[in-house]
């Protein structure tokens, strides 16, 4: 068992392979520097040569591992490692090849998981200091797919108490900085994932997002993440867990350097556990079957104050040309009555009085609770609840008679680059993101810009319900004309 230490798809079809979208690339030759840069290759790339044995599943750990003990000093983002058992599983996995055999498709390849996720026999705190020393007896849904497809645990990453912030930071390890500018923050909650996969520590992770605590570091850290639709993949095991009024704004989804590794990984987490209720088993569809052509396309590059920088509006309009330019029908459009709905939302998770967020640090044990956590709210009556959700259903249908001219909606991932750690954050640097987390939409982050202080921008790409391929699509269509993530100039 990993005690605390404060150190600082379902098929891996042919399909990937043979599309020239998303191509596999030709697997490497053995490696002769695996701490070099075998750390940035794609998850795509690193699993198709561990199967092949050009690199071994050892080689991938052990550098990735040595690049977190380069880099965690001072980004902060690995708060538990389990560098022993992942070492020890390496060694399986190879044995496991040697003999022909694998476990999936992501066999012998190297990840960290968020800290809100259970992992088996592996310290999970999700923040909170009643659960400094929680070791679960098994690992969150989304966790146990994973492994079984062959993923190899390399530590957990850090959240902000709960995730309930968009500062990753809590009382029991501290604040995560970003790989790009280390006095700026990564953004939150999957702040330590998005910092850590970034910096070339771990191949993916996995976030969970209830106002764009996947896309909002994606963009701070200039990566590529998604939120699935609500309801696709199972939040088992997760702090917060499924269920009560707020459930349908959270979903959980995969942080990577490139689209295509969202394309891999994606599949091997949807579907019904049967035990969170929410989860439909819709079929995922194909990215590569995807028409970029024939899309209609909007793009907003503001939804008013604060205005997003010149160069982030700038770039959203970048990016809609770039569609344009294979055919798309690209026309500028913006959601409906969006300052009323936030108002409403706001309304809507204080309505209780914030009871839900004391009953989980109850049950936690947690006597102390983060600054960052909001505790207060504005009681509301059971009739002025019940109004309040029958206009924020009335919204969605606005919304969804929005989309029926539309099939990807293109917008910034924040107003402004990764905010400094000396600001604080406020729910105004979410609008961009929150607006698909009450409508349950897929939207997806890619970084597509760079500002003037040479901190990645990313640009939001939102789809039809249940139409993650046309998301993943258009993402992976703007990362091959923006060139997407590039690697950090940091070094230990």
């Amino acid at each position: 068992m990993t005690r605390p230490t404060f150190v600082t798809r379902r098929q891996f079809g042919a399909w990937l392979g043979s599309t020239g979208l998303l191509p596999l690339r030709p697997a490497a030759a053995k490696s002769s520097d695996p701490a070099g840069e075998l750390i940035y290759w794609p998850v795509t790339r690193l699993a198709q040569s561990i199967r092949l044995k050009k690199v071994s599943s050892q080689e991938a750990v052990k550098a990735c591992l040595k690049r977190i003990a380069e880099v965690n000093p001072k980004l902060n983002a690995v708060v538990q490692p389990c560098a022993e058992r992942a070492i020890e599983e390496a060694k399986q996995a190879d044995a496991m090849l040697a003999k022909g055999q694998t476990k999936g498709p992501l066999h012998g390849v190297p990840m960290t998981i968020k800290d809100s996720f259970d992992t088996a026999g592996v310290v999970s705190t999700g923040g909170t200091l009643g659960r400094k020393d929680h070791i679960p007896g098994r690992d969150a849904t989304v966790v146990a797919r994973l492994r079984a497809a062959g993923a190899i645990l390399l530590g957990k990453t850090n959240t902000p108490e709960l995730t309930m912030s968009g500062r990753t930071s809590n009382l029991v390890y501290g604040e995560t900085k970003n790989p790009y500018n280390l006095s700026h923050q990564p953004g939150g909650s999957s702040g330590g994932a998005a910092a850590m996969v970034a910096a070339g520590g771990s191949p993916f992770d996995i976030g969970s997002d209830t106002g764009g605590s996947i896309r909002l570091p994606a963009h701070c850290c200039g990566i590529a993440g998604i939120k699935p639709t609500s309801g696709r993949v199972p939040r088992t095991g997760h702090l917060p867990g499924y269920g009560g009024g707020f459930d349908a704004l959270q979903q959980v989804g995969p942080l990577a350097r490139r689209v295509e590794d969202l394309v891999l990984i994606l599949p091997i987490m949807v579907g019904p556990d049967y035990e969170d209720a929410a989860i439909a088993p819709v079929p995922l569809g194909d990215p590569a079957g995807v028409d970029l052509k024939s899309l209609r396309v909007a793009f907003y590059t503001t939804l008013g104050e604060p205005d997003p920088t010149a160069k982030i509006q700038q770039m959203v309009k970048t990016c809609a040309g770039w569609m344009g330019d294979l055919g798309a029908r690209v026309s500028e459009a913006r959601p409906p009555r969006v300052r009323e709905v936030y108002e409403m939302q706001n309304k809507f998770r204080g309505a209780d009085g914030r009871a839900h967020v004391l009953r989980l640090l109850k049950k936690a044990g947690t006597k102390q609770a983060s600054p960052l956590l909001r505790l207060d709210g504005e009681l509301l009556t059971a009739s002025q609840f019940t109004e309040l959700l029958e206009k924020l259903d009335a919204w969605r249908s606005e919304m969804l008679a929005f989309l029926e001219n539309f099939d990807i909606l293109l917008s910034p991932a924040s107003a402004q680059a990764a905010w400094p750690l000396s600001t604080e954050f406020t729910p105004a640097l979410a609008d961009y993101t929150r607006l698909y987390n009450i409508t349950g939409w897929p939207a997806a982050v890619v970084r597509a810009g760079t500002s003037p202080e040479k901190l990645p921008l990313g640009i939001q790409i939102a789809g039809r319900p249940w139409a993650e391929e046309t998301v993943l699509a258009v993402a992976a269509h703007i990362e091959s004309r923006s060139g997407g993530w590039q690697k950090p100039e940091l070094r230990g």
